[in-house]
């Protein structure tokens, strides 16, 4: 630290002391007068005569009268002071030397304040850091002390003096003419039914283990993943990474090996970890765990589709509004609750949990200290990545909520959170219990009704998501994320007219999550089966808004910065072993097909994704997401022996390899598969001479027999078959090229 310093003058500005008086003699002075006269008459007299013979100059007369002076002065060991006739100090006569000296001390002293300047910071002897923390420390606690003092003006009654109060002290602002009936109103009692078990459930809600779901029957195609898939709102901690191996897939997912019917993208980066405010909602068409590419999220970031609506005032006071997270006997323990919490708020989770700790063995009937054991648990779980430390929050988040005496805003907060771990952890029965609470508790919540519906729909139960918000709608019609869900819903059903001013009307709302891919996607779908150009303004706004790599190329699940075309050579995949081999023995997997046909039509299953329009199509998988199937290859064995050479078909976790029949008179609507991670080949094997076509983009190509076609079926591509005979082709998806070894072994499967 740097210190500035005063030095006074160290020479006296006082002329020096004249000699004892006692050592003056009178006859002394009478002697050097007359001698001093008689010098004058005689340098007089001997000036004339020193002009004519040149002789000693004045000066050197004076040096040579000095120089005497000086080595008397030496042979007395003491330097006698010059003096004038009236015994003052002559002027200019030993300054010289003070003057010298006062510089010369000025310049030393300059340099030791440097040096020791230096010093300090070289060996760092002065600590900084417990400087500042000092600091920091003496501002916290006056501002608590200054807090208390203040505390006489809090109007607001949030147990604080904070800008509002301060607003209501100066004049600017009048205090809330409802606080007095907010204090004559009777407390809020919790329904008898917030505390049941999670045991007492509906039938045929019972629990199962995350990760066991039931495989989607039929001939599921990947492409049905983006025609059921449900929006799901990412939480802060999408980045959270499962303990156990086998839950590398994405968290919400329940069954890692079934496809992905959840919603959820898995290419885009993960998204700022930036908390939605109560009543708010996001989606989850742009999280990932997968890409190597980082960016930040794009969802947030534009502007609403049309004109965004404008809160009401009573949505508007509820967001201003604090949530009161204190009962009574909390506001007495203020203090140390704040003091654990300022630990949390900081990052010191370990140190915040301890104090909560104590809170909680000193205080256990306090909501607040369990309910910031459950957070800092909560920030814990993240931090190690823990599964187990989160099932503890869980735990603590309903242990908080089941206190007697807890606020509705701290039953509302404890609820809301656990149900969006459990979420998070996979087990979406148990969230949708948690939620059924809540709407019990708060009826006339319709974000929590909001959260409920996709509870359902995470369940596959599209009838409960569809009673749930029906009843939103009929009591808040302009609901946007209500709307938008519920066309989901109708469209799901096939009901594409309907479904239409629905999913319109709930994204040109705005309304936070209701900007998702999806329902952009799947609006413009429903325009262009009904006939509608618009539909290429929707894709197309879809792509501003970054959901779409362009109005061509709609799929969701991508990997950022792969190559896109929609057509393909071989050498440009760099596959062209696989093309030769298929194409070299194409007959002998065309006859296994067709044994396969004669022997057991029914082996063949029909499409069931709602992509066609008009008539039949069936499909004979042999993989699906790198997995083979036993029983199929029994049928076809030469052919599976064939491809099990090739790892890039048959380990593309995010393909599959299938025999696909067409009859005369089928038309499969314009669609897009759900993923840019993968290419599709199909090899002509029975091909009618005319009548049979595909279109991608704008370009359409026709079949043969023999010859593989290759194009990426993430952009939009349609199918006619309007020949007098059945079209059979053979299916082989492979991997992008350009994706990494490790990118293959860790993308999740589709």
């Amino acid at each position: 630290m740097q210190r500035y310093h005063h030095y006074e003058n160290s020479y006296s500005s006082s002329p020096p002391p004249a000699a004892p008086v006692e050592e003056i003699h009178t006859e002394q002075l009478l002697q050097e007068e007359e001698e001093e006269e008689e010098y004058t008459e005689e340098e007089e007299e001997m000036q004339p005569l020193l002009r004519e013979s040149g002789g000693v100059a004045e000066e050197e007369v004076v040096q040579k009268e000095e120089a005497g002076v000086q080595e008397s002065d030496r042979e007395e060991g003491k330097t006698a002071p010059l003096e004038s006739k009236n015994g003052q100090r002559a002027e200019g006569e030993g300054g010289g030397a003070a003057k010298y000296s006062m510089f010369t001390w000025l310049v030393v002293l300059a340099l030791l304040g440097v040096w020791s300047s230096m010093a300090v910071v070289y060996f760092d002897i002065v600590d900084y850091d417990s400087v500042i923390a000092r600091a920091q420390e003496f501002r916290l606690n006056f501002s608590e002390v200054l807090q208390g003092k203040l505390k006489a003006y809090d109007s607001d009654g949030d147990g604080d003096f904070d800008v509002e109060d301060a607003k209501v002290l100066l004049g600017l602002k009048t205090s809330k003419s409802d606080s007095a009936k907010e204090e004559t109103k009777p407390t809020e009692k919790v329904p008898e039914s917030f505390n049941q078990k999670e045991e007492d459930l509906p039938s045929g809600a019972e629990t199962t283990p995350s990760g066991e779901e039931p495989a989607a029957p039929g001939s599921q195609d990947v492409e049905s993943d983006i025609q059921a898939a449900v929006p799901l709102p990412p939480l802060v901690e999408d980045e959270f990474i499962p303990d156990h191996p086998q839950d590398s897939a994405h968290p919400y997912e329940e069954e890692v090996d079934a496809i992905d019917s959840t919603g959820v993208l898995v290419e885009e980066p993960q998204p700022e970890k930036t908390p939605e405010p109560s009543g708010q909602y996001q989606t989850s068409s742009k999280v990932t765990h997968e890409t190597v590419i980082q960016s930040e999220e794009r969802a947030g970031s534009h502007p609403a589709a049309t004109t965004e609506v404008e809160p009401s005032p009573v949505e508007a006071a509820v967001k201003k509004k604090k949530p009161k997270l204190l009962n009574k006997f909390d506001k007495t323990i203020k203090a140390e609750i704040d003091a654990a919490e300022k630990l949390r708020k900081k990052g010191k989770v370990e140190e915040a949990l301890e104090a909560f700790e104590r809170l909680v063995q000193q205080f256990p009937q306090s909501p607040r200290a369990r309910y910031g054991k459950a957070q800092a648990e909560d920030d814990l779980a993240e931090k190690l990545r823990s599964n187990e430390m989160l099932q503890r929050a869980i735990n603590t988040f309903k242990e908080a909520s089941e206190l007697p005496d807890a606020t509705a805003d701290l039953l509302r907060a404890a609820l809301k959170r656990r149900a969006e771990r459990q979420q998070f952890l996979g087990r979406t029965r148990g969230s949708l219990v948690t939620l059924q609470r809540l709407v019990q508790i708060f009826p006339d919540d319709v974000a929590l009704k909001n959260d409920l519906g996709v509870a359902h729909l995470l369940l596959n139960d599209n009838k409960g998501a569809k009673q749930v918000y029906e009843e939103v709608l009929d009591v808040a019609p302009d609901n946007g994320f209500a709307k938008v869900h519920y066309g989901f819903i109708l469209k799901a059903e096939n009901q594409i007219a309907e479904s239409i001013p629905f999913l319109r009307e709930g994204l040109e709302s705005g309304e936070p999550g209701t900007d998702d891919g999806r329902f952009y996607f799947h609006l413009g779908d429903a325009l262009q089966r009904v006939g509608d150009d618009s539909a290429y303004h929707w894709y197309e706004l879809g792509h501003k808004r970054g959901h779409f790599a362009s109005v061509w190329q709609r799929s969701l699940y991508n990997v950022k910065g792969l190559k896109a075309q929609p057509w393909w050579t071989p050498k440009e995949t760099g596959y062209t072993d696989l093309v030769k081999a298929l194409e070299r023995n194409w007959k002998t997997i065309r006859d296994e097909a067709l044994a396969v046909m004669d022997q057991d039509k029914g082996r063949f299953l029909p499409e069931d994704e709602n992509l066609r329009e008009k008539g039949e199509w069936g499909q004979y998988t042999l993989w699906i997401q790198g997995r083979k199937s036993a029983s199929s290859c029994q049928g076809v064995p030469k052919t599976c022996s064939l491809l099990e050479r090739f790892p890039e078909a048959t380990g593309c976790r995010r393909g599959q390899i299938k025999f696909s029949v067409m009859q005369p008179g089928t038309h499969v609507w314009p669609h897009t598969g759900p993923t840019n991670c993968r290419l599709r080949m199909h090899l002509g094997l029975v091909i009618p001479k005319h009548g049979c076509r595909i279109r991608c983009t704008n370009q359409t190509r026709e079949w043969e027999e023999g010859k593989i076609l290759i194009f990426d079926d993430s952009f939009e591509h349609e199918v006619w078959q309007d020949a007098d005979s059945y079209r059979l082709i053979f299916i082989v998806d492979v991997w992008h090229p350009e994706l990494t070894q490790h990118q293959r072994q860790t993308l999740s499967p589709i």
